[in-house]
């Protein structure tokens, strides 16, 4: 566990747990009723953590807007992006302040992102290169961010599983079949046994026009 921050993990899915087609099309796989939904979770939250998969691929905004409108009040952004390569055309930063974590050396490219309302900030680099999504949480936290919701791909949302990063998990299932071709929600996890799974309880369920709300808690939360 984190111990320094509430993470919910928000996921998307299709009934047998795909985010998107082999091609990376993932827009809409859930309904109008759904993506409300989400708009309401994310008021709920200080900050909203993204990948840069996320980013490249479906170019969010990561804001409030209930019914298509913008709220007033809104959470902290980031986006874990060790190469910075979100680009200056994206709409995160046509929404004001972002936090970017990154492992580069480029500074022009810290002072590209900067210049157009980004905020790079360096952390240490896992063993694979990629910034460290702990630091990330209690850089969060130390801001202010005590409940944090993580929107990611399946990269970014195996690596908080893996790590013991994840309290709650918020899952939106939609009736439809993609096969095994799509792209998963999550990356791997490297288990050896059953035991070593991560284990939830499922604390609530709604259906949502045509998709189904299920909530989750960590057990031994």
């Amino acid at each position: 566990m984190s111990g320094f921050a509430q993470v919910t993990l928000k996921l998307a899915t299709s009934l047998d747990g795909k985010i998107a087609l082999a091609n990376g099309l993932s827009q809409w796989i859930t309904g109008p009723e759904a993506r409300d939904a989400v708009h309401a979770l994310r008021a709920r939250h200080d900050a909203v953590l993204t990948g840069i998969g996320t980013v490249l691929a479906d170019d969010p905004r990561l804001t409030v807007r209930p019914g298509g409108k913008k709220a007033s009040a809104q959470p902290l952004r980031a986006v874990m992006d060790s190469r910075l390569r979100t680009p200056v055309t994206a709409k995160l930063l046509e929404e004001g302040p972002v936090t970017f974590f990154h492992t580069a050396d480029d500074t022009s490219r810290t002072e590209t992102l900067a210049k157009a309302g980004g905020s790079p900030v360096r952390l240490n680099a896992n063993s694979d290169g990629r910034a460290s999504l702990k630091e990330a949480i209690r850089y969060l936290a130390s801001a202010g961010a005590g409940r944090i919701l993580l929107e990611a791909g399946g990269t970014l949302a195996g690596a908080a599983l893996r790590q013991g990063l994840v309290h709650r998990i918020e899952w939106f299932r939609a009736p439809m079949i993609i096969g095994g071709d799509g792209m998963d929600v999550f990356s791997a996890l490297g288990l050896a046994s059953l035991e070593a799974a991560p284990q939830f309880r499922r604390v609530s369920l709604r259906v949502l026009g045509r998709d189904i709300h299920e909530s989750y808690e960590r057990e031994g939360n």
